[in-house]
Order: structure tokens, then sequence, then C-alpha cells
């Protein structure tokens, strides 16, 4: 079974809930920390929160753009993408335009991830909303992604109608450049065994909102 810090150094913890208040968002930050987790994920409006607190640590700031539809103008996506690294948030995870994908406009899915790539010296990961594409769709997403200069693909949002599953990380897997583009598997992830299967298919990241839950497990069968 992984160890509390291998689940916590390949995990994204999310705090994107829209109801969560400040107060909640500040100690989830302030537990990320504590747990040394790769990233905090948060929405742009709590990007500069979490880089007070999480400065000089070994946890990085993670802010999600564009979510959850992926709809919003690439110059759209660009700005904010700016703005959340001039605030401090060294990652950030943008959801694809899945309705260009969908319509096999494939020059405007590729400009705008190329764009939100190029616009700042963040590491972009990509949502692809697997569970709103055909297999054959994830694929083309996952290479346009990749071809872009994209640093990963991502299962999900998971604010749609499902989550990462292994068959969907095996095509994503087989489409990317795996020399240079990660994959993070999200939505959905709720045991040590998910987070197993999910590392072990090929993911580097997790995105997880149930961290706490997942470490009392770790504790359970430790005892």
């Amino acid at each position: 079974m992984l160890t509390k810090y291998e689940l916590a150094r390949a995990n994204d913890h999310s705090l994107l809930k829209p109801q969560l208040t400040y107060d909640e968002v500040r100690k989830g930050i302030q537990f990320a920390k504590e747990w040394k987790c790769r990233t905090v994920c948060v929405t742009p409006s709590r990007v500069k929160m979490a880089y007070e607190i999480l400065k000089g640590s070994e946890t990085a700031v993670c802010a999600c753009v564009g979510f959850p539809n992926g709809a919003e103008l690439t110059e759209s996506k660009v700005a904010d993408t700016q703005r959340v690294y001039n605030m401090g948030a060294t990652e950030v995870d943008i959801v694809l335009n899945v309705s260009a994908l969908k319509s096999g406009d494939y020059d405007t899915v590729y400009n705008d991830v190329y764009e939100v790539v190029n616009a700042s010296p963040a590491n972009i990961k990509v949502i692809l909303e697997n569970c709103l594409l055909t297999k054959e769709e994830i694929a083309k997403a996952s290479r346009i992604c990749s071809d872009a200069g994209a640093g990963f693909v991502k299962t999900s949002t998971g604010f749609s109608s499902g989550g990462a599953t292994l068959e969907d990380v095996a095509i994503m897997k087989e489409n990317i450049d795996t020399t240079r583009v990660q994959i993070k598997a999200a939505g959905g992830i709720a045991t040590v065994a998910d987070a197993e299967a999910f590392l072990k298919a090929g993911c580097s990241r997790l995105g997880i909102s149930k961290t706490q839950a997942m470490f009392d497990e770790i504790d359970a069968a430790s005892k």
C-alpha cells in the first residue's frame, strides 16, 4: 500500500467545490502544506491566498482556468493564465474546448492549447473531460495536446458526468509523447486502491479531494 507521503507527493489536493468557505479553503491549503502534497488546486480567486500560505514550502500552487466547461475565448484563457502565474501559480489546469473537438475543429483546439502553453512559464495540464468524448476523440485530443506542448493531459474536471477510468488512461498514454507529456487522473479517485491503480497505469499525478479519508484508510491498514 502507498504511504501517506507517496500519496501526497502524487496528489494535487483539490479545493475546487464552489461552496467551500474562505476558512475551509485556508484549512485545506494548510493541510496540503503540512503533508507536502505536490500542489494545491484552487480557483483563480484563491491563488493569492494559496501562495501566501505555501510560499517556501514543498507544495506548489495549481490554478484552474476555463473551469469547468472550457468554452471561454482563448484570449480569456491566456489572460487568466498569465494572471494566475503572476500571482504565484506555477501549474495551471485548463479545460479543453470540448465543443470544438466534437465539431472536428481541430485547429481551434490546437491553437487554444498552444496559446495557453506559451502564455507563461507555468506547467499546463489540459483537462480533456473524457466522459463527454468517444474513445476516438480521447485519442485525438491527447495527440493535439501533446503536439501543442502541454505538460500533462488530464482525464476529468470531476464536475461532469464521469471521472477517470483506466481504459481512458491507456488511450491517453498511447497518444502522447511520453518522453515529455505526463498524465493526470482526476474525478472519482476515492480509495488508496484507486490511487495505486492509476499510478500503476502510468499516471504521474492525481487530483484528489478526499485526501484525508485516504490517509485514514492508510492508517487503518497499518494497525
